[in-house]
This record gives structure tokens, C-alpha cells and sequence, in this order.
């Protein structure tokens, strides 16, 4: 019995050592989760930094667009001004125009009858200088 009592101590010994030796060796497998997890954490990283990237470029492009129709429609707004001018000067000009011709045929007017009542005595002096000497019988 003594031999069988040795014998079951020494298989608890040599089960307890067996049992012990493979737990270095299970070490490097929860390294390479640690690794397999980095590995998805700095893919994940990414994989956020290239969506923000993304949306900052989209937001960027949104921005110059906006931009762009801002600066359209101010030279829109430009060109429609000066089209505007255009037309106010040419109707300014036109009106112009209307008032110094209203204002020669008024002035025409006040002029003839001046003229008018100095014309007849001037008139027929200049039409016997203008008419050929007639001769004259004695």
C-alpha cells in the first residue's frame, strides 16, 4: 500500500508540474489578442480619421460653393448695376436732350419777334442793296 500511496503522490506531482508548463506557453496567445486587438484599434483609428478627412473635404467644398455663388451673384449684381447706370444715363441724356430743344424753340420763338419788328426797316434797305440799280430817266 505504501507503494500505491507513493505512486498517487508522485502523479499529483508530476500532473501539477505537467499542468504548469503549459501555462508560459499560453502567454504569447493572449499577446497576439493584445496584437490582433491593437491592430483593430489603430484600423478603426483610421478608418475615423479617413471620415473625418472626408467630411472636412466635403464641408471645404460646400464652403467654396457656397463662395462661388456668392461671388456670381455679386458680379451679377455688378453687371446689372452697371446696366442700370447704363440706362439711367442715356435716359438722363435723353431728357437733356428734350429740355435744350424745348428750350432753342422757345428761345427761337422770343428771338422772331424781335427780329420781326426790326425787320422791316432793315429789310427793304437790304433788298434795294441787293436788287440791280435801275437806270434812271431824266
Amino acid at each position: 500500500m505504501t507503494k500505491t500511496i507513493a505512486t498517487l503522490i508522485a502523479g499529483l506531482f508530476a500532473t501539477a508540474a505537467f499542468a504548469q508548463a503549459p501555462a508560459p506557453a499560453a502567454s504569447p496567445v493572449p499577446a497576439a489578442k493584445a496584437e490582433a486587438k491593437a491592430v483593430k484599434a489603430e484600423a478603426k483609428e483610421t478608418k475615423e480619421v479617413v471620415k473625418a478627412e472626408a467630411k472636412e473635404n466635403k464641408e471645404v467644398a460646400k464652403a467654396d460653393a457656397k463662395e462661388a455663388k456668392v461671388v456670381a451673384g455679386a458680379k451679377a449684381d455688378v453687371a446689372s448695376a452697371k446696366a442700370d447706370a447704363k440706362v439711367e444715363q442715356a435716359q438722363a441724356h435723353e431728357k437733356s436732350a428734350k429740355k435744350k430743344a424745348k428750350s432753342h424753340a422757345k428761345a427761337a420763338k422770343e428771338v422772331k419777334p424781335v427780329e420781326t419788328a426790326g425787320a422791316p426797316a432793315a429789310a427793304p434797305a437790304v433788298a434795294a442793296a441787293a436788287a440791280p440799280a435801275a437806270p434812271v430817266k431824266k
